[in-house]
């Protein structure tokens, strides 16, 4: 008796996406063999890290973020980077680093890749403390002192400016700036708060593909309830139900990508470990956002507790 055989009739039908096969999904959840073997979608450069503990996982993707603008900064080249909101503990490291080398971040371009809002795309105030813009004022941009990435280069997934990112970030690009991807993974895969059933409105992938942005996004009830565990000690009536958000045409136009999956609790708990494993090895599908993620250079780190067989333990 699971899922699979009691949705007939229940609550859950119609509540996940419509183009998820929920068997074929279990069975990639079963196979732990399978597990971070490389599938031939895979870019030859792309690679899962596995991270021992939180502290790890943070020091790690804070590291890659800091050394990619290292790196530019030696090459006398700009860098662009998409930013989350989640996973967010890589950001103090990002700042040690920076600090620690000495490194000035006037060649950096942070475009936050979501926001919340309400169904016409407006945003709350940059000083309230649910604001993905006040996140990272105060995680990265305020830490980082005198040599911080200038404000005008500092770009926020507002109703005024989002719809104006693909054309920043092409110009960016064509004067020779990398572009960085980095990410987290939503409970039901999204990349940014691009959702899965977004897929059931477009005909092809390709026309999938060629989606710069959404403005005041309808959010799925899965991806309300993860943020109200995560980011708001689970007062689920403060989450926004829409967001403005990056689609795949920018967030797959990354020349690299750092992405991060920790979600786990504690004492056994978590809520990733599914996601992750879609993430890896489903093939890519616009009805499993992140599935794309794979197919581009780069790395994605995951705490190793994710890795465990996703078996029933009660608590």
């Amino acid at each position: 008796m699971d899922l699979i055989s009691t949705i007939s009739g229940s609550m859950m039908e119609g509540f996940l996406p419509a183009g998820w096969d929920l068997r074929k999904i279990d069975a990639l959840a079963a196979d732990d063999a399978r597990f971070g073997r490389r599938e031939a979608w895979w870019d030859p450069q792309f690679e899962p890290i596995a991270c021992a503990s939180f502290e790890d996982f943070d020091t790690y993707m804070g590291h890659e973020i800091a050394r990619e603008i290292l790196l530019a900064r030696q090459a006398a080249r700009q860098i662009v980077f998409i930013l989350p909101v989640g996973p967010m503990g890589m950001y103090r490291w990002t700042v040690y680093f920076l600090r620690e080398w000495g490194v000035p971040c006037d060649h950096v371009h942070g475009f936050n890749m979501d926001e919340w809002s309400d169904k016409d795309g407006n945003t709350l105030p940059p000083e309230n403390h649910g604001a993905f813009q006040y996140a990272m004022e105060q995680a990265l941009y305020g830490p980082l002192g005198e040599k911080t990435v200038p404000k005008k280069q500092r770009h926020f997934a507002l109703k005024n400016e989002l719809p104006s990112y693909a054309q920043q970030l092409g110009d960016l690009q064509k004067k020779g700036a990398k572009l960085v991807t980095v990410f987290g993974i939503g409970r039901v895969c999204h990349i940014a708060f691009w959702e899965p059933h977004f897929a059931a409105e477009f005909g092809s992938e390709k026309e999938w593909r060629q989606q710069t942005h959404r403005l005041g996004a309808r959010l799925h009830p899965l991806t309300v309830e993860q943020n109200a565990l995560t980011s708001f000690k689970s007062r689920t009536t403060l989450v926004p139900a829409f967001a403005n958000t990056i689609g795949p045409a920018l967030f797959l136009a990354a020349d690299r990508i750092i992405g991060g999956a920790d979600g786990a609790f504690n004492r056994g708990m978590q809520w990733q470990g599914l996601s992750l494993r879609m993430t890896l090895h489903h093939e890519p599908t616009p009805w499993i956002p992140s599935t794309y993620m794979p197919t581009l250079p780069g790395r994605l780190f995951y705490v190793q507790e994710l890795r465990a067989p996703l078996v029933a333990e009660c608590h």
